[in-house]
């Protein structure tokens, strides 16, 4: 609205100031003659635009309305130099040749006025789209870029031309008929002083249209590249508005299709992890004496455990949001190595002799070798990767007197650490074949007293800020009793 009330006013104080410099006729009228009927022509028409022609452009399909936002304007323009004409020449008897000015005058300021207006129409659609998530299809055979610069710089130079010349012959009749009454540098001065004034107007109306350009143009590529950047971070979430019918249309569509092509690939690739993740798990849970809540309760506390520590310095970098949920994706795979133990120690309702207890530790290295070969066949991103760190790790100890590498403090990987706390936790508080269960204070003071020893410091003080955390899961998923 205001850019196109500035438009309407500029047109008016430019022809009605300047007009009668560039015709003789024009001239001959007073101020008030001259003035009048183009303010009152201009004003008609722009209170026309208003309240229909906008409506008209409203209803027009998306992916049209910016052209026909040109048409309108600049159609409007023509209208009223030709009424001017037409009025001149019956009140005035004005020869065509003078109305034709008028014309030609308008239709320039029309022109770049029907741009400008056009290009904030595809800003204006362009801030719709990005806040509704609206799109338009662009079409197969659309009004290029390169057409457009030809069909501008054509347009422009052809009227530019033609006000120049009107400007020019004006005053070569000018200075045939009084030119020799003044001196020659005054007539030079005036002269220039016409054609800068000119050129100066064309030249702004080029300014804003090249503004105008630029600010759809920025506001396109910084929606692709903000798009680009997030999809290569795996945020899938984004969009490009589509909302020119031009290659930026086509272009915006087909990176829209790429991200939700991805998106697709990467929830397949998802499924197909949890679904391995999960058989595996599975497969490891039909030989162990350890139930399936046992599972899924040492996978809950591992999560609750590393979103406490997202905020602690020493854990925040690694912890991410996506760290965190493979972490708990990955923990039902601990102890997925036990599916190597024989039966008659792995299911032993007694305590296990020493060699016995020795055979029993190797499930780690057995676990972590089996994800290995897993991991190697997916890739080496795969996510396997990190169910094997658990599985590997977590019966390390922070003391360096774990199994099955015996290494200490922070050589042992953050996995590792997280799921020894929420392993020995659920095992001190479960009833199994060789033990009754412990309760939360008495696995707590053990815990405690394994702090620094057996477990990372950290991880344990993380463990007694949310231990009501690890209450409500524990009372949640607890073992049914037979």
């Amino acid at each position: 609205m205001i850019r196109r009330t500035l438009h309407y006013i500029t047109a008016f104080i430019i022809l009605g100031i300047y007009g009668g410099q560039v015709c003789p006729f024009l001239e001959s009228l007073t101020v008030l003659q001259l003035v009048v009927p183009i303010f009152v022509t201009m004003a008609l028409l722009y209170l026309i635009q208003i309240v229909f022609l906008n409506g008209i452009a409203e209803r027009t399909s998306l992916k049209l309305q910016s052209r026909r936002v040109f048409q309108l304007e600049l159609g409007s323009f023509v209208t009223a130099g030709v009424s001017v004409m037409i009025f001149n020449t019956v009140y005035y008897q004005f020869p065509l040749g003078s109305g034709m000015k008028v014309v030609l005058a308008l239709s320039l300021m029309g022109f770049f006025a029907a741009i400008d207006l056009s290009l904030e129409k595809e800003w204006l659609l362009n801030k719709k789209f990005e806040a509704t998530g609206e799109r338009i299809e662009p079409d197969l055979v659309f009004f290029s870029h390169p057409k457009k610069l030809v069909f501008f710089s054509s347009i422009s130079m052809f009227l530019t031309a033609g006000a120049i010349f009107l400007v020019i012959n004006k005053d070569l009749d000018w200075m045939a008929t009084v030119g020799r009454e003044i001196p020659m540098e005054t007539a030079q001065r005036y002269i220039l002083t016409e054609i800068a004034f000119v050129v100066g107007v064309i030249l702004l109306h080029m300014f804003n249209l090249i503004y105008s350009y630029s600010r759809n143009f920025r506001n396109f590529l910084s929606n692709e590249t903000a798009v680009l950047q997030k999809a290569t971070t795996g945020n899938f979430e984004v969009f490009v508005p589509v909302s020119s019918n031009d290659e930026f249309g086509v272009m915006a569509k087909h990176t829209n299709l790429m991200v939700e092509g991805l998106k697709k690939s990467t929830e397949e690739l998802q499924q197909t992890r949890d679904i391995t993740i999960l058989s595996l798990a599975s497969l490891a849970e039909t030989r162990d004496n350890e139930t399936g809540n046992h599972i899924l309760r040492t996978q809950l506390y591992v999560r609750a455990l590393a979103v406490h520590l997202q905020g602690h310095a020493a854990f925040k970098e690694y912890l991410s949001d996506d760290i965190v949920e493979l972490l708990y994706k990955s923990a039902p795979l601990h102890d997925i190595g036990k599916v190597g133990i024989p039966d008659n120690i792995l299911l032993k309702p007694g305590k296990l002799t020493e060699d016995e207890f020795e055979i029993m530790k190797s499930h780690a290295a057995l676990g972590a070798a089996s994800l290995k070969i897993a991991a190697e066949r997916l890739g080496s991103n795969s996510f396997l990767n990190l169910a094997r760190e658990i599985a590997m790790t977590h019966h390390e100890r922070w003391d360096g007197k774990g199994y099955p590498h015996g290494i200490q403090g922070d050589a042992i990987p953050i996995s590792g650490r997280l799921m020894a706390v929420a392993d020995v936790y659920d095992a001190l508080i479960s009833k199994r074949v060789y033990k009754e269960a412990f309760s939360h204070e008495k696995a707590r003071q053990i815990i405690t007293e394994w702090q620094g020893m057996n477990f990372d410091p950290n991880v344990v003080e993380a463990f007694f800020a949310i231990e009501d955390e690890f209450l409500e899961i524990a009372g949640e998923f607890q073992d049914n009793e037979e």
